[in-house]
């Protein structure tokens, strides 16, 4: 088949790559978002140029022009892996087979844009992946398939998204593209009484409130790492904790209880966490054994001050 990659960021260099790699199918253009002034050239449009590809990069898809360059690639099936430029349906459907499109949950539940942080920070133990037929909905339109991963208890945002769905993504990609040309690919229609959406995974959401219980507030630090950043305080500035582990502590909450080689330990409800990787008002990343030095941290401190 004659495809159209349109994509961003790593996941979908990955995409293309691994299309061509596979070479039972022509990529026929690569689409993307503008360049951004400032900015280094997006992953996959260096991709593309390598390959040889042409790339068009339409700020959006309504114009005119823009359909009909679109038509002129005579595609039999667009793949969007990962964009943030919404795509309407005048364009989607132009392709012989129309498009299909990556999601990083288990459709319908997880709509929206930090699929992947919300059910970390709620304790899920199950998340996955979707590819689908887009509608003009936000992460609606028929399923084509899904994919499960497990969340174990040591996972992170990082974790989940680059060893676990990232990969199984661009295998699902290939797999949907082979059950299109097959004919008659599946389209399951999505139980909207299962549906929820969440926005954006904002600072906000990371800040801690030590008097959660341990569990919620492990479940909200992994969920934020490496984004946006679980933070609490220290003397009155903003303290980002990313890795770390949660232990039995007792004591006044937000103290710290327990100063070691690998990190230190603060109280939360009903149990503590220990902290083993933070960065202080922006600086770098430092494991917390450097931290304890350079701060001179001490034995009832407090954090969230």
């Amino acid at each position: 088949m004659r495809i159209i990659v349109n994509g961003q960021q790593a996941f979908g260099k990955a995409s293309l790559d691994a299309i061509i790699e596979k070479g039972e199918d022509e990529v026929v253009a690569v689409y993307t978002a503008p360049d951004t002034e400032g900015r280094p050239a997006d992953p996959i449009k260096d991709a593309a140029l390598a390959h040889g590809l042409p790339v068009e990069q339409p700020a959006n898809y309504k114009d005119t022009d823009v359909l009909e360059t679109l038509k002129g690639y005579n595609a039999d099936l667009m793949v969007m892996a990962y964009l943030t430029i919404f795509v309407p349906e005048a364009a989607r459907d132009i392709p012989t087979h129309g498009s299909v499109c990556f999601h990083p949950s288990l459709l319908p539940l997880h709509r929206g844009p930090s699929s992947i942080n919300w059910p970390i920070i709620w304790g899920a133990k199950k998340t996955g992946l979707t590819i689908f037929w887009p509608d003009d909905g936000l992460d609606e339109g028929e399923i084509l398939l899904q994919k499960e991963v497990e969340i174990t208890p040591d996972d992170t945002l990082g974790s989940v998204y680059f060893d676990k769905v990232f990969p199984l993504g661009v295998q699902s990609v290939l797999e949907a593209i082979d059950l299109v040309r097959g004919g008659n690919p599946p389209r399951i229609v999505q139980d909207e009484t299962k549906a929820t959406y969440e926005s954006w995974c904002k600072a906000e959401h990371g800040k801690v409130d030590w008097n959660r219980s341990a569990g919620e507030v492990y479940n909200q630090i992994r969920g934020c790492n490496p984004q946006p950043g679980a933070w609490t305080t220290l003397n009155g500035e903003t303290l980002q904790i990313f890795d770390c582990e949660p232990v039995e502590a007792g004591g006044r909450t937000g103290r710290i209880v327990d100063i070691g080689e690998d990190g230190f330990s603060v109280v939360a409800g009903r149990g503590g966490i220990r902290i083993k990787r933070v960065r202080l008002a922006g600086g770098a990343k430092v494991k917390a054994a450097e931290f304890i030095t350079e701060q001179g941290l001490e034995l009832g401190a407090r954090l969230g001050t």
